[in-house]
């Protein structure tokens, strides 16, 4: 069986567009494949947090995973800081990094643009993200375009490593999903929805209210023609929204603009808010069993035991492999 990783920072509520891009997709992923979900606070700490939120944030993402269909009997759910060897193969994975290749990332060249003072952690975190991947002999890697460059790189370290050193890193793939990869932000659909928005309108969280759901919708940005039909060049609002909604639905796109084809804008929009409303209900009502719960600490916990027990493997053949300590 095939091995998958992915990680998510705990930084905000998770939204729409990450459930659709990529949570919704693990829970049939971890049935086919040997599945390793990391909450990664590491990466976090990149930019400032307050702890106490931080840590809220590690819980709610946790419980998230598990409300939305995540079996953790099928699947590895853990935090990245309760497996140490991630920071240990971190440095690691620095230290066969080169300066040139960490500035040419485009999200350190963003994040660092215009400040005068930028955190070193922006720009070595790449090996860290390598080292994720690498310490669980990872197959496959479900990312949006956003993060493609980090896994070539990823990928061009553990080439790097094997031919310098020891052939004990698998070379991961890149599994980018097909439909729905991609959710628009509701305000400006052509940028993508993230949590980070400053403007709440432009995202839906999974934890919003149904009232919120609605007027969030209903509020988004589409165009002045009141046609409901894909067309991602000259309407991308309303393209989006189609989008969601087939995802949601399981409704293929063709099939939801016949059903609109004598309808409005409105009238879509109120559907459309209902099948989100109806998606999320059951994930916040088991959101909401979890948060508090001994059961997600004890999930926690097992995971963590089990992401241990691979990583300090992994970790180890590295150190023999780069000729650090006294060989046991």
């Amino acid at each position: 069986m095939k091995t998958i990783f992915s990680g998510i920072q705990p930084s905000g509520t998770i939204t729409l567009g990450n459930y659709i891009g990529a949570l919704k997709q693990f829970v049939e992923l971890q049935h086919e494949y040997n599945c390793y979900f990391c909450i990664v606070d590491q990466h976090a700490i990149t930019v400032p947090q307050d702890r106490l939120v931080l840590r809220k944030n590690i819980k709610s993402l946790a419980a998230l995973y598990v409300a939305v269909g995540i079996d953790p009997s099928k699947a590895t759910l853990f935090i990245q800081s309760e497996v140490p060897a991630h920071a240990q193969a971190g440095w690691m994975m620095q230290c066969i990094s080169y300066i040139g290749e960490l500035e040419r990332m485009t999200q350190f060249k963003d994040k660092s643009a215009g400040k005068e003072a930028v955190s070193a952690s922006l720009l070595t975190y790449p090996p860290l993200m390598a080292a994720d991947i690498l310490l669980y002999r990872t197959d496959l890697v479900p990312v949006g375009e956003d993060q493609k460059q980090h896994l070539e790189l990823t990928r061009d370290l553990a080439q790097r490593f094997n031919k310098k050193y020891n052939e004990i890193f698998t070379i991961p793939e890149v599994r980018i999903p097909k439909v729905g990869a991609r959710v628009m932000s509701l305000q400006e659909p052509t940028k993508k929805m993230s949590k980070s928005d400053p403007n709440q309108k432009a995202f839906i969280t999974l934890l919003d209210d149904p009232k919120q759901i609605e007027k969030k919708i209903k509020s988004s940005v589409t165009d002045s023609d009141g046609i409901v039909k894909f067309d991602l060049e000259n309407k991308p609002g309303i393209s989006n929204l189609l989008s969601i909604y087939s995802t949601l639905s399981n409704k293929p796109i063709s099939e939801i603009e016949e059903m609109y084809a004598s309808k409005g804008y409105g009238d879509f929009k109120g559907d459309l808010a209902q099948v989100v409303i109806n998606e999320l209900a059951p994930i916040q009502e088991k959101y909401h069993q979890l948060i508090d719960s001994k059961e997600l600490d004890d999930i926690l916990d097992e995971g963590a035991e089990r992401a241990n027990k691979v990583a300090s493997k992994m970790l180890k053949k590295m150190e023999n492999a780069m000729g650090l300590g006294r060989k046991r």
